[in-house]
């Protein structure tokens, strides 16, 4: 049952809530914007560091309080809530297999290069270590999207004939680094399903407010 009461998303532009966003507005579920600056440590943070003290995006508050985090299971959330909205092929279906094994592989594999990567200095001293943590990341992440442009066959969705989250999942971490024209030239089949994903309409208000489109 969708509920009534708007979710509360907490989203920074262009950040990993897009996919929270994308998702939620494909199953018309009600829901509202706390815009957090994830760039200041501090600043602005409180009712974020409220819901979850880990600081993350996305996290998203339910109408009962409870918080979620961790994209893939706000995805599985959001299919259980709005089921006809198809953001995961159902129990039984044969591409179901094929859709957990690679959103487990996004957010397991691809996403922490981001988490390491954007920010190294988190991790490690500024200067030639920082430099190297970014490096190696963006190295490692641009063979992860290779060994998956190698394994799938979208015709004309990431799963085939039918559109899930993960076609989301594309559209979006393609804008990241290594950015479209990488994958236009190493990754075609990913591109197009991008470019595909980019023209669903209800979706075009999101990519168009978190990236300038």
């Amino acid at each position: 049952m969708v509920a009534t009461t708007p979710l509360v998303l907490f989203s920074h532009k262009g950040w990993g809530s897009v996919l929270a966003e994308a998702m939620l507005e494909l199953a018309a579920i009600p829901y509202r914007i706390e815009p957090v600056d994830m760039t200041k440590a501090e600043a602005g943070m409180e009712k974020l560091r409220a819901a979850n003290p880990l600081a993350q995006i996305p996290t998203l508050v339910l109408p009962d309080g409870t918080v979620m985090t961790e994209s893939a299971a706000i995805a599985l959330h959001l299919n259980d809530l709005a089921p006809q909205a198809g953001l995961v092929p159902p129990v039984g279906d044969p591409t179901r297999p094929v859709f957990l094994r690679w959103l487990a592989y996004l957010v397991a594999a691809v996403y922490p290069t981001f988490t390491y990567g954007d920010f190294p200095s988190r991790w490690v001293d500024d200067g030639p270590a920082a430099e190297l943590l970014r490096a190696s990341t963006d190295r490692h992440r641009e063979w992860l999207w290779r060994q998956l442009e190698g394994q799938i066959k979208p015709d004309p969705w990431f799963l085939g004939q039918r559109f899930s989250a993960l076609d989301i999942y594309i559209a979006a971490m393609t804008r990241w680094r290594p950015r479209r024209e990488w994958f236009a030239e190493h990754c075609p089949k990913l591109h197009a399903v991008a470019l595909r994903t980019d023209e669903v309409e209800k979706l075009k208000p999101i990519w168009q407010r978190n990236f300038d489109m």
